[in-house]
């Protein structure tokens, strides 16, 4: 007799929440979020982090999140077969950044304001149990833990002279100085954060990811059943202490875990 193959499903938790600096100032979240599972179990991930000196950040960023996510899901090359090639993981990367680019410039005009009205950071993911791929333009941060419990940084924050400074999608280089990585291996989790996170959850000295911070948050996630309650229960924790005392900005952290069903 046969027994049934257990099949992985991807498992998520994400929220954005609004920095304690802009909550004293009572303005609005820069950040945004976005996700989706595409037939063949693929899992596509958008964070974003307007400027906080850009006049639409919020705008822009829910724009780049959004079309990003959009562009990917309508997109017919990606099933299971078509994610072992490398050039096209590349392609579907830069033509979810490109679009994004596109909508955000395009929402500008229409609201009479200069693209960098609208400035935002994007990090886009798509990750099978098998591969991930992240491409990134500015700050912020995705990692991957394997099956064998490593913690690995698929991309670094793209930070400028200063610490503060970054690369928007509304750059001239945007799309030409974008953080592209693919990873083969038989992967368990996924973080994506926009920068407010980063150094709570990054050595910036030797740019390896803390496993402090990741580990209890993706065996959080993994045994995260009920889904308003998860969410309710990560929101509570970026509006901890524990984080508001490190950072005063906005944050967003997406977290995926393979479940067995």
């Amino acid at each position: 007799m046969n027994t049934p193959k257990q099949i992985s499903q991807w498992r998520i938790v994400a929220a954005s929440v609004c920095g304690t600096s802009h909550v004293k100032n009572k303005q609005l979240c820069q950040d945004a979020h976005h996700w989706q599972i595409l037939p063949d179990n693929v899992l596509v991930v958008a964070t974003a982090d307007g400027a906080g000196s850009a006049t639409l950040g919020k705008v822009g960023a829910m724009i780049a999140v959004e079309t990003a996510i959009d562009h990917l899901s309508n997109n017919q090359e990606i099933t299971h077969d078509t994610l072992t090639d490398d050039d096209l993981l590349r392609g579907l990367l830069t033509g979810a950044i490109l679009a994004a680019k596109k909508a955000v410039e395009e929402e500008a005009n229409l609201c009479n304001h200069q693209p960098h009205d609208l400035a935002t950071t994007l990090i886009i993911a798509i990750a099978t149990p098998e591969v991930v791929a992240v491409g990134q333009i500015g700050d912020g941060l995705a990692v991957a833990k394997d099956n064998s419990g490593n913690l690995l940084a698929l991309t670094i924050p793209n930070n400028g002279e200063y610490i503060n400074e970054t690369t928007f999608l509304t750059s001239p280089d945007a799309v030409n100085t974008a953080q592209i990585r693919i990873l083969r291996q038989k992967i368990v989790n996924i973080g994506v954060l926009t920068d407010g996170l980063q150094m709570l959850a990054l050595n910036m000295l030797v740019g390896e990811p803390h496993k402090p911070f990741f580990f209890p948050l993706f065996e959080f996630v993994a045994n995260a059943e009920d889904k308003i309650m998860a969410k309710e229960q990560l929101v509570k924790f970026l509006c901890s202490e524990r984080i508001t005392q490190r950072t005063d900005d906005d944050l967003t952290l997406v977290l995926a875990a393979l479940s067995h069903s």
